[in-house]
């Protein structure tokens, strides 16, 4: 019979203002949304450490070689869906700009046109600075962005592109004010690339009949099944090809490369790191639902929302529509997604105000996938859920932080996340 994991109600109660909870709504899609900690009731999670036939995982040999693998098809079948077998297993890539007196004199500009396809009709437009301080090779974080190369750093030397709204109409890609401090990156000694999502599938519903990876393999024999790739397997997929690439620069160290994504990016990047081991490091930044956040605790955005017609269905596997009623019947759950990236460093960062996501339920999967990352003998130090700002439980091999407000990244996140990165990376 299998060991099985239960899960009750522990650590810090997490309790919702009135405030917040009138500004909620409690339902989506058609669907009802919980927010009320009382109502999640009990529920009770697969063991990462159990076979699927029974029997124990008992050393790290056993899950690298064997358990690990299970998992990760139930993953690759059940929620993220399968990439085609004809896809390119290592891309090439063409060097358009190099200024190595980029920021100042700080810095290497590289700019790169990465190919998706053998007949390169599907390309990618990759960015990345290397600080020239650094002696040796350079440790990189790869982003993986919701915005343009123009948008994402303050270079005016970077011509300006385009990015998809979600009708999937083609708009200029105005300048903005950037997120990512890529002045501190540089100066922790820390590369930085980054390319926008939408040139490997657009993030809009009917994408796949018209454009993007999944389109030009449309036709693949898998197309119709169960398993067919979502999104965020083909996003997961084609940032695997661009560190292809990164990984052939002589400059940049190989064997230390992060990523970084943010909301469905965050889900991207726990699936490509989980199905990449030459990804050093990964930060999933408010993943929640589909991501780092328990399905089976009843709480914020569930399958139901996550994979109903008029949301986000297209994201994932078809199989996956499947557990909407009922999370409970799933093989598996999101702790044994976060488990695949061990024993490699993972930080999950969230928002304390971001219910929807299910910070808590974040929380819950890095103490339930913990198990595995002892069996390296790493203590990821989550004893208690932490409030808003805390770094009780960050700067561990699986690691999470929690800011003062919600979905997504704030500026003094990266604080939290260079300083991971310089410990980890």
């Amino acid at each position: 019979m299998k060991r099985k994991i239960a899960m009750t109600l522990f650590g810090i109660c997490y309790v919702l203002t009135l405030q917040a909870q009138t500004q909620l709504t409690d339902t989506v899609a058609g669907f009802p949304v919980n927010y009320d900690e009382a109502r999640v009731g009990r529920y009770v999670l697969p063991d990462p450490l159990t076979f699927n036939a029974g029997g124990i995982v008992e050393n790290k040999e056993t899950w690298q070689h064997k358990r690990r693998q299970e998992l990760w098809k139930l993953f690759e079948c059940e929620q993220f869906g399968k990439v085609p077998e004809e896809a390119i297993k290592q891309a090439s890539w063409q060097l358009i700009e190099e200024d190595r007196n980029a920021k100042s004199g700080r810095a290497i500009r590289k700019q790169l046109v990465v190919y998706l396809t053998a007949d390169r009709q599907q390309c990618v437009k990759v960015l990345y600075y290397l600080p020239k301080q650094v002696k040796g090779k350079v440790p990189m974080l790869v982003h993986i962005a919701f915005q343009a190369n123009n948008q994402a750093v303050s270079d005016t030397m970077i011509a300006p592109s385009f990015v998809y709204n979600k009708m999937g109409e083609r708009l200029p890609a105005r300048a903005q004010k950037p997120q990512v401090p890529l002045d501190s990156l540089l100066a922790a000694g820390i590369g930085f690339a980054t390319f926008y999502y939408g040139d490997i599938e657009p993030d809009y519903k009917m994408a796949v009949q018209k454009e993007g990876i999944r389109h030009y393999f449309q036709n693949h024999k898998n197309a119709a099944e169960g398993s067919a790739w979502g999104a965020i397997a083909a996003w997961a997929w084609g940032t695997q090809r661009i560190i292809d690439c990164l990984r052939a620069d002589r400059e940049i160290d190989r064997q230390r490369i992060a990523l970084f994504g943010v909301s469905r990016l965050g889900k991207t990047v726990l699936w490509a790191g989980a199905s990449d081991p030459r990804i050093k490091l990964v930060i999933a930044s408010c993943s929640g639902e589909g991501g780092a956040a328990l399905s089976r605790r009843d709480y914020g955005e569930s399958i139901s929302h996550m994979t109903d017609t008029s949301r986000y269905h297209y994201q994932f596997a078809p199989n996956r529509h499947r557990y909407a009623k009922n999370p409970a019947s799933a093989p598996v759950d999101a702790h044994e997604l976060i488990a695949l990236m061990a024993p490699r460093p993972l930080l999950l960062q969230t928002g304390d105000k971001d219910y929807w996501s299910d910070p808590k339920g974040e929380y819950l999967a890095a103490v339930a996938a913990s198990p595995v990352y002892q069996l390296y003998n790493m203590d990821p130090k989550l004893k208690a859920f932490p409030i808003g700002g805390s770094t009780a439980s960050t700067f561990s091999p699986l690691g999470y932080y929690m800011h003062i407000g919600g979905h997504g990244t704030i500026a003094s996140d990266w604080k939290i996340f260079i300083e991971y990165l310089q410990k980890f990376l």
